[in-house]
Parts: structure tokens; C-alpha cells; sequence
């Protein structure tokens, strides 16, 4: 005997939801690969010491994420991962949908240039005679020249606001005059994504409160590599604290640095009688 079927009305059915998938945007577009994924990356140096443990890292495009974490907690050594200086461990990098691999030169040389970092001392990023060959430098070695070399150092330097300066040899400038040159180096290349290693060292509050505002002007992806916790709540509104090669935490900046048990276990310390909780959230 079959068991009878109670035919429904099709208009009696609820209509179809629609579906949040993650890969597409709102309006149905294919949504772009975020700016930096990391995925299960160790790795030991020659001697035998490992710095990391497995890192899974992903930072969305626009995103400006700060990475904490004591020294020698393997932040150094992530970051020279990020555009292959450092390859030969276990896992993965992938920068906007291009993996990092070091037996492909062509894909390595464009990681490199999606891939901007500026480093703790601007001395170590300038070496030309002029700001303006010391900007143009990388984009003249990817083959730019002329009138459109021109723009893209013409584009950089405004960005920092440092146009005027262009002339000028980087010695003559101040250190945060340099700081920013170095920042407009890398911007020339026009990177999918931008690490900076301590931006606020050696700074006068007027060149870091300056330097804070060229970097939320930038349409770009930042990675920043800090001990100055007070930036980071400034800049960057999550953060990534590192201990002992892993992710030991990752969350809005104010709720890790409100976390006294998490402070203490890897020796980050906020200055004396600074309360991150009476500082406005940054914007996005």
C-alpha cells in the first residue's frame, strides 16, 4: 500500500532566501581574494631554532591590522615570508590570490611588489642622490621610464606629502621627513599591501601624529609591526599578538589591550596611566 501525498499549493511555500556567500559581494560579484592569507606557516632557521609553529593569518583587502607580540616572538620572521625572502618551511603565504613561490621568479618579483615593506630605519631604504631617484628607483627597475615614471614618483611624494622635497638629498632631511620618503619608496610600486616594521620609532609627537594621518589616507592594506601600543589603538582598529611562533590572540585592538592576562603572559605593557579604553575607536 502507498502511503498518500498531500499535494501543496506553490504559493503556500516560502519564498527562496537569499544566500550570504562569502565568496561574492552584494551585488553578486565574485569578491577579491583578501590581501594577505597565511596558512599553517613553520619554520626553523639553519641552526635549528623555530620561530613559528603553524601561523593561519588572513588580512582582508583595506584592512589595517597591527601585529604585537614580544621580541623574539617570530614577528621578524613571518614578515620576511611575506614576500618570499624567507621560503623553504612548512605551509603557505598568498597575497592577493598569488601564492608565494619561490621556483616561479615571475610570481616571486610580483609578490614583491604587492608586497611593500618599510623599514624600522628609513637610512636602510634610501641610498640615491635625490628623494626623487630614491622614489623612482623601484618603479624605474620594473621597467617605467619618462613621463610615466614621472607620475607614479610625482604620485607617491603626494601622497606623503613630500612633492616639494623631491630635489632635495634624503641626508638633508629631518628623520620623520625621511621616514615618510622611505613610506613613498614603496608606494610607487603601488602595493596590494603595506608592512610597516615600528613606524612611530624615533618619532616627535608632531611627525607621528602627522605620519598617523598619511596612513589612514591610504587606500591600501596595512600590516603594522609594533611595540608602541598606543599606535596601534590609533591606527589599526584589530590586531594579531604573535608569542612563541603562533597566533596567540586576534580581536579589536581595544579588547587585547584591555586583557590584563593576555598582556602580562606576553610581556606587552601599555605606558604609565595610559587606559586604552578613553581613546575613540579607530576608524576602519
Amino acid at each position: 500500500m502507498v502511503d498518500a501525498v498531500t499535494a501543496t499549493d506553490p504559493r503556500d511555500e516560502p519564498p527562496n532566501e537569499p544566500v550570504n556567500d562569502p565568496r561574492t559581494d552584494p551585488r553578486g560579484e565574485p569578491a577579491p581574494p583578501p590581501s594577505l592569507d597565511v596558512s599553517g606557516l613553520a619554520y626553523a632557521y639553519p641552526d635549528g631554532h623555530q620561530a613559528l609553529f603553524g601561523v593561519d593569518l588572513t588580512v582582508a583587502r583595506g584592512e589595517r591590522v597591527a601585529l604585537l607580540g614580544p621580541n623574539g616572538a617570530g614577528k621578524t620572521t613571518l614578515v620576511l615570508h611575506l614576500n618570499g625572502i624567507l621560503t623553504g618551511g612548512a605551509g603557505s603565504v598568498t597575497v592577493a590570490g598569488l601564492r608565494v613561490d619561490p621556483s616561479d621568479r615571475a610570481a616571486l618579483a610580483e609578490v614583491r611588489r604587492r608586497v611593500g615593506i618599510v623599514f624600522q630605519d628609513p637610512d636602510d631604504q634610501l641610498f640615491m642622490p635625490t628623494v626623487r631617484e630614491d622614489v623612482a628607483f623601484g618603479p624605474a627597475n620594473t621597467g617605467l621610464r619618462g613621463a610615466e615614471l614621472a607620475a607614479r614618483v610625482h604620485e607617491a611624494l603626494a601622497l606623503v606629502g613630500m612633492e616639494e622635497y623631491a630635489d632635495r638629498p634624503p641626508h638633508h632631511l629631518s628623520f620623520g621627513q625621511r621616514r615618510r620618503v622611505a613610506v613613498a619608496t614603496v608606494l610607487a610600486m603601488r602595493p596590494e599591501i603595506l608592512v610597516l616594521d615600528e613606524p612611530s620609532s624615533n618619532l616627535d609627537p608632531a611627525s607621528r601624529r602627522e605620519l598617523a594621518g598619511i596612513l589612514r589616507s591610504l587606500d591600501v592594506t596595512v600590516l603594522m609591526v609594533t611595540h608602541d601600543l598606543p599606535y596601534a589603538l590609533e591606527l589599526c582598529p584589530r590586531s594579531v599578538v604573535l608569542g612563541e611562533g603562533v597566533i596567540a590572540a586576534d580581536g579589536p585592538t581595544r579588547d587585547l589591550l584591555c586583557d590584563e592576562a593576555l598582556m602580562r603572559a606576553h610581556r606587552l605593557e601599555l605606558p604609565f596611566g595610559f587606559d586604552p579604553r578613553s581613546v575613540p575607536p579607530p576608524h576602519a
